[in-house]
């Protein structure tokens, strides 16, 4: 058995602009998306049962027991898989159907009650990889490796939106997706105030603005976006990618979208290196951000909740937090992005690597992927 995790370079950085030769255009595009990812928030509201799961005991106790296990083994975190992590067949069983439904459903699940207070830091961060295991792959959540994120103030400035990540931060996250098929959130403690969460279907947005501005879509639409990559990146790569809000690709509308790393670009822009945004995008910019507010689901994540959202058809936010003294503990949720491949079951994108296991994250040449129990 393994102490230590030794692993091949990445063969794709997950930061890549999209097949542009490809593209279908604005007029290609349907009026209005169909079917269950087309949510309403109004009906999740009414109906919590259909995106919400409170763990049984039975399933507390295989979760802690699988968990136990993998940690006695001697292996590390970053080496969980489904074989080294088994679950009963009726726990497999739900969390095939979770992530079916994660897939090609609503994008969301909620599930309540992990006992994080009774485990260490470790076990904690192996009984969320092992279930995370079941979902997807893990991928680099930033320049440093890191496949275990942790959602926590460090105490940087917010406003250096050019360098800093804002997951690092207390501030308000608008509406985005990231850079990951599917992105986990378990939370360890609450803040004092704030720390919200909010989510929204993309195609339910995408469906309003066609009826109320489709001169909006057919902006954003357009493959004319310039998104930051802050300074992560391998030698020899741009320090941005230029690509589309949304994508009518492989019968499916998807969206990648984060107004931070398309705001923070003026260090470029102002130097003739890429455009400026136009009027139409600083109105596409504002006019989105209102709509995913207003027909968002608000939740507040209790500690031991675990919330799993798909990045290719909802978009998630977070309100802006103050923490409690010190020395109770700051907010905190540990935090995963998966890769679904088309391979097994995950929509095609239209990027270069949408055909590998661990696609999509944020990969730097020479950076082992680790997963620290720490933020840092």
């Amino acid at each position: 058995m393994s102490t230590t995790t030794i692993l091949t370079a990445p063969r794709t950085s997950g930061q890549h602009e999209p097949l542009f030769a490809d593209l279908a255009p604005y007029t290609s595009f349907p009026h209005q998306i169909h079917g269950s990812t087309a949510w309403s928030a109004d009906t999740l509201r009414a109906n919590p049962e259909l995106w919400t799961h409170i763990w049984q005991p039975a399933e507390i106790q295989a979760i802690d027991s699988a968990a136990t296990a993998f940690l006695a083994a001697g292996w590390e975190l970053t080496e969980i898989t489904k074989e080294r992590f088994p679950l009963p067949p009726a726990l497999t069983s739900l969390l095939e159907t979770t992530r079916q439904e994660l897939l090609h459903g609503r994008g969301l699940i909620l599930f309540k009650g992990l006992p994080v207070t009774q485990w260490d830091r470790r076990k904690c961060a192996a009984a969320y990889m092992g279930l995370g295991s079941y979902l997807g792959h893990f991928v680099s959540q930033n320049g440093r490796g890191h496949v275990l994120g942790h959602v926590k103030d460090l105490g940087e400035d917010s406003t250096q939106i050019d360098k800093v990540r804002i997951y690092r931060t207390n501030a308000r996250q608008y509406f985005h997706a990231d850079d990951s098929d599917l992105v986990g959130l378990l939370c360890l403690a609450r803040a004092l105030e704030g720390g919200e969460s909010d989510v929204v279907s993309a195609h339910t947005v995408f469906n309003v603005l066609q009826r109320e501005r489709p001169d909006v879509v057919e902006t954003l639409c357009q493959p004319t976006w310039y998104f930051d990559r802050k300074g992560e990146v391998s030698p020899g790569q741009a320090e941005w990618i230029r690509a589309s809000v949304f994508y009518w690709w492989g019968g499916r509308l998807y969206s990648k979208w984060d107004p931070y790393y398309v705001r923070s670009l003026t260090r470029f822009s102002s130097t003739g290196l890429i455009p400026p945004l136009t009027p139409a995008q600083l109105t596409a910019l504002d006019v989105l951000e209102n709509t995913c507010r207003r027909l968002s689901l608000h939740m507040v994540l209790d500690v031991g909740d675990l919330q799993v959202v798909s990045n290719t058809h909802v978009f998630h936010a977070r309100t802006e937090y103050t923490d409690h003294a010190p020395p109770a503990p700051r907010r905190h949720l540990l935090r995963l992005w998966l890769a679904t491949p088309e391979s097994e079951g995950g929509w095609a994108l239209p990027f270069h690597d949408s055909g590998e296991a661990k696609r999509g994250g944020i990969r730097v040449e020479g950076v082992e992927e680790n997963a620290p129990l720490e933020a840092e």
